[in-house]
């Protein structure tokens, strides 16, 4: 059983190299993932209503959102198999990520974008010399045409959840809230959805903790919280429903990228991982979500996404709902940068 004294002394997420995804003396492909900042927010706690708020900034990333975990570790995992090079259907931020280290792995790379992708994001994803194809419709538009080119050309499809690794790296998340809150965890972490990666890699990171030993005996599992947005809500509509899958929304509309993702296909996993902490899953419309990422920018210097907005909506949402506890202490993610959807948001 792994112990907290594997720990190594480097300052990104394969500081937790012991436990994730890697053979005895390989190197990763690092460009300094992980490790990023937790802030706590008295001020907008009290506006909130609830006794401690923070946020975990994963803008500061390389590439700017927390994909670089999920991709750090698939690319790391793709050219240990000598694959000929990867692809990836994106909402904007992976795609980024995927270009950015398979560039440091000197992989091939193709991305699949929809073309209403905001540009920043896609000028990154060609500045970082991958193979750009933009697609009409959404990303579940694009995933087809990824997974026909991957059987053709036979390049390692790192889809979410379609290759474990993206979700083995996410759990550095949870690893990282672990050691940050002194190995105790929060009562409430909420998390912007679009995929699920995230909230799976930190589900099984929580579980994994408490099988190990390293954290406190008196702290308690996280209640998980799903924020997504009302124009593309399916595990929201699933879990009021008390499905154990989300059926693919229809017409999947918001300018949060990340969040338009109508069939995700980790939907089972997610659905579990709620159930299982008793957590919660909610939406917020699109006028809500762009008052709560300025909120959210101009009160604590964050410079937020508006999935980090969707998910600070959602938590004032739920605490009025009287559906978070206003004594909890809560961990809203920030998962992405504003500045790469400033087009959108300006």
């Amino acid at each position: 059983m792994p112990s907290r004294d594997a720990l190594l002394p480097r300052d990104d997420m394969w500081r937790y190299a012991a436990v994730m995804p890697l053979l005895d003396g390989e190197a990763p492909v690092s460009l300094g993932e992980g490790r990023t900042p937790v802030l706590e927010l008295p001020q907008l706690a009290a506006a909130v209503g609830v006794a401690r708020l923070w946020v975990k900034d994963e803008a500061v990333n390389p590439t700017a959102s927390f994909k670089a975990r999920g991709l750090s570790a698939a690319v790391t995992r793709a050219r240990a198999l000598g694959v000929p090079g990867v692809v990836v259907p994106t909402a904007g931020n992976a795609g980024a990520a995927l270009a950015a280290y398979a560039a440091a792995a000197r992989l091939p790379a193709r991305v699949y974008a929809p073309a209403t992708t905001p540009w920043p994001i896609l000028a990154t994803i060609r500045a970082f010399g991958a193979d750009l194809h933009l697609v009409d419709g959404h990303i579940g538009d694009a995933g087809r045409q990824a997974r026909a080119f991957a059987a053709e050309s036979g390049y390692f499809d790192v889809s979410t959840l379609r290759e474990p690794y993206r979700a083995e790296g996410n759990r550095s998340l949870g690893l990282e809230l672990g050691e940050q809150f002194g190995w105790r965890l929060p009562d409430v972490v909420v998390y912007p959805t679009g995929g699920g990666e995230g909230v799976i890699g930190m589900w099984k990171a929580f579980a994994e903790m408490r099988r190990w030993g390293w954290l406190e005996s008196d702290s308690p599992a996280p209640r998980l919280v799903v924020a997504q947005a009302a124009g593309c809500a399916p595990l929201v509509r699933a879990f009021d429903a008390g499905a154990d899958r989300a059926e693919p929304w229809e017409d999947p509309r918001t300018h949060a990228a990340g969040l338009r993702v109508p069939g995700p296909l980790g939907d089972r996993l997610v659905l579990r991982a709620l159930r299982e902490t008793h957590g919660l899953a909610a939406a917020v419309d699109e006028e809500t979500m762009r008052a709560a990422t300025a909120e959210l920018a101009q009160a604590s210097g964050i410079d937020a996404a508006p999935e980090g907005g969707c998910a600070f909506a959602v938590t004032r949402r739920l605490v009025r709902d009287g559906r978070i506890a206003r004594d909890a202490n809560v961990v809203v993610f920030n998962t992405g940068s504003g500045a790469s959807y400033r087009d959108a948001t300006a």
